[in-house]
């Protein structure tokens, strides 16, 4: 479910910015650029109300503003927005400061774009992110329905739900990952760690599917800082960690079995046994079996893949590295199912493509 260019030109586009000519500037560009339905504001305290009328797709937001400040916008939209709903937010300002970048993150921002703005990146972002909101929009859909009427059709609209899983994979997939054969991999390991614990066949495919989506925040996380060939800074790094919640926020509140484990998994697949990990350094058995199961699946094939920023390792240097984590990084049990099933892993780390 690829979406055209009329689809994401008919997407309902939010401006927001005390700056006439930035709003101008903005509106000039979204027009050129053939979106149809752009709605600008020059008044913050205007934007809740507005934003509730309007449901606006994707919100452009300017942070510093008098009366009421971008950041305060982010607050009030929390009350007028739907717990469960995701509408992607692209701040665009002059103040590139770590601080304010990681406030507005927590605040809810999906990323950034600096003033005085680049046409070519401007199209990109708004692009990516309405081809997000879309997919997130069609996924809840498919949930409703799945949901209303299981006996109609139910296995056509499983097929058309692990399509969709599959694709919002690939949004964030193909952001570091040119192949986009990692989620698919880590889903595959997952399953057969999930195997080797012993979980019945049917808690398996939830585990195996529900993994592909372990990175699916890193769609909010900056080019700039996603695909850096360089050491991160630690304010970078503190960034690349949101990626997370950015996640769980995505997937949160679905009906389905595989999304609610899917949102569990991309909260706490960074989560370490020895409590050192992120976001919320849970440690042991406070981190769920799903997020302890993804964590050495995802480690096993970073460790194995080759990226524009380090090169990969050998698959013995790879199991090494695992194995010196147990107790640590990892649930020993885990890595212990792991091993024991190393053989399934190499045959499908082979059918599709790694260096391990």
């Amino acid at each position: 479910m690829l979406h055209n260019d009329s689809e994401l030109q008919d997407c309902r586009i939010l401006v927001v910015d005390d700056n006439q000519a930035n709003l101008a500037f903005l509106e000039q560009v979204l027009d050129v650029s053939g979106f149809r339905n752009v709605r600008t504001l020059s008044e913050g305290p205007e934007t809740p109300g507005v934003f509730a009328e309007y449901h606006p797709d994707l919100l452009i937001l300017d942070l510093h503003m008098p009366g009421m400040d971008g950041f305060e916008v982010l607050e009030q939209l929390r009350d007028v927005t739907s717990h469960f709903d995701f509408v992607p937010v692209l701040v665009f300002t002059a103040d590139v400061a770590s601080e304010t970048r990681r406030r507005a993150l927590s605040a809810g921002a999906s990323d950034f774009l600096t003033k005085p703005g680049d046409v070519f990146e401007i199209k990109l972002r708004v692009c990516n992110f309405l081809r997000m909101r879309l997919l997130y929009k069609a996924l809840r859909a498919a949930n409703s329905e799945l949901h209303e009427d299981v006996s109609k059709a139910s296995l056509e609209l499983q097929e058309l739900h692990t399509e969709l899983v599959e694709r919002l994979a690939l949004v964030a997939e193909y952001r570091d990952d040119d192949t986009g054969h990692h989620a698919r991999r880590v889903g595959l390991v997952a399953g057969m760690i999930a195997e080797q614990l012993g979980m019945p066949p049917e808690e398996v495919e939830v585990v195996r599917t529900s993994a592909l989506l372990h990175d699916i925040g890193k769609v909010g996380i900056p080019d700039t800082i996603l695909l850096k060939p360089g050491i991160l800074t630690p304010d970078e790094i503190e960034v690349i960690r949101t990626h997370t919640t950015i996640g769980s926020k995505v997937l949160s509140g679905s009906q389905s079995a595989f999304l609610q484990a899917a949102e569990t998994i991309a909260r706490t697949h960074h989560e370490r046994w020895d409590g050192k990990g992120y976001p919320n350094g849970l440690q042991g058995e406070e981190i769920p079996l799903l997020g302890r199961i993804v964590s050495v699946a995802d480690v096993f094939d970073a460790l194995t893949s080759k990226r524009t920023y380090k090169e990969a390792v050998g698959r013995d240097e790879a199991i090494s590295v695992v194995r010196s984590e147990s107790g640590k990084a990892f649930d020993p049990n885990v890595v212990e199912a792991f091993l024991s099933a190393m053989q399934q892993v190499d045959a499908s780390c082979k059918k599709l493509g790694t260096a391990a």
